[in-house]
């Protein structure tokens, strides 16, 4: 699933609502306090799940109806959204009539602490009575809708929810399709949304703005997940090394608990060492040299922000794996800062 299309309204400096399409490549150019940030924070705040802050809402704008949209192509020919069973978009009717999976996320702009509000889904739908509002129930519901429209479920597995809204849909038959938005964040709606969310793009912003030090997070977090891994390879082995330790420690303290006695058995009957579950990974603090043991933090600063680039690079990849997504998208605030014009 690839991102086609962005739509922003009531947000910052975009009080009307303006659309930017999208590409493999997509450079967004212009002058200072345009709203090329905004246009990449606002993707941020859609795809990561962020809430806005409390200055976000457009100032002579409608605060409350702060709303960023985005339109997906490049659709999977199957996906899992509501039970464990496969069905696809088409046949679920959630495309809106272009083809393309169009969700709007609409924020509490006006509020202290703005929240996201509704998520929807703008697609051609059944509009006709008793097919309407399938996808917002779940299974128990649309065996009892079945029921009450006397629709035969013979041969359905009638523990999945898509075959039985499929059923259904087939003997209404004129389905009235029309765009229309569904909710997403009601209902069973809210679990086909949480599934929609594996389909999407994983997001990662590179801002221009950020430190460049190989102590910098971007820098750190793919290192701190290599020591990870690798610990976690000779899990075994640290964890013999912890059994060896507490062992020897013991004999220790029973030694010295034979003493005491022989002094004064009054004293103490027993001594326990305690231990905290040794924290390997905080053992390792890795930083970064290149060429000739050069700290990156003493190199060029185009150097440092092509080091740190690259190590963002792996961190979302790496993020990517972990999550199952299986489309990235990079956003680059002014990638030529501080570059040669070769690069």
């Amino acid at each position: 699933m690839k991102l086609k299309r962005l739509r922003i309204r009531n947000f910052r400096c975009f009080k009307n609502e303006i659309a930017v399409q999208f590409d493999d490549l997509t450079a967004l150019i212009g002058k200072n306090d345009s709203g090329k940030s905004t246009i990449l924070e606002a993707l941020d705040l859609f795809l990561n799940d962020n809430d806005p802050d409390k200055d976000d809402a457009s100032r002579d704008g409608e605060a409350d109806k702060l709303t960023i949209t985005c339109e997906f192509n490049d659709l999977p020919n199957e996906v899992v959204i509501d039970d464990t069973s496969a069905t696809n978009l088409t046949a679920e009717h959630l495309l809106n009539p272009a083809g393309h999976l169009e969700i709007q996320k609409t924020y509490s702009g006006q509020l202290q602490k703005p929240k996201c509000t509704s998520i929807e889904a703008f697609a051609n739908h059944p509009n006709a009575a008793g097919v309407k509002d399938l996808l917002q129930l779940k299974n128990m519901q649309l065996r009892q809708r079945a029921g009450d429209l006397e629709v035969d479920l013979s041969g359905v597995n009638q523990n999945i929810n898509a075959q039985i809204r499929a059923r259904i849909r087939d003997h209404i038959g004129e389905l009235a399709l029309a765009p229309i938005k569904i909710p997403l964040n009601q209902d069973n709606g809210r679990k086909i949304w949480e599934e929609l969310k594996k389909y999407i793009p994983l997001y990662s912003l590179f801002k221009s703005d950020r430190p460049s030090s190989d102590q910098d997070p971007e820098a750190q977090d793919p290192l701190k997940t290599a020591v990870k891994e690798a610990l976690r390879n000779k899990e075994p082995e640290l964890n013999a090394i912890t059994e060896y330790v507490k062992a020897e420690v013991q004999k220790i303290a029973n030694s010295t608990l034979k003493k005491l006695r022989e002094m004064d058995s009054s004293l103490a009957s027993q001594l326990n060492p305690t231990f905290a579950s040794p924290k390997w990974d905080t053992l390792f603090k890795a930083s970064i040299t290149s060429d000739d043991d050069i700290p990156i933090n003493k190199r060029g600063s185009g150097v440092k922000r092509l080091i740190l680039l690259n190590f963002f690079r792996a961190k979302c990849e790496l993020l990517a794996l972990e999550t199952g997504h299986t489309n990235v998208i990079y956003a680059i605030e002014e990638p030529e800062t501080s570059q040669h014009p070769n690069n």
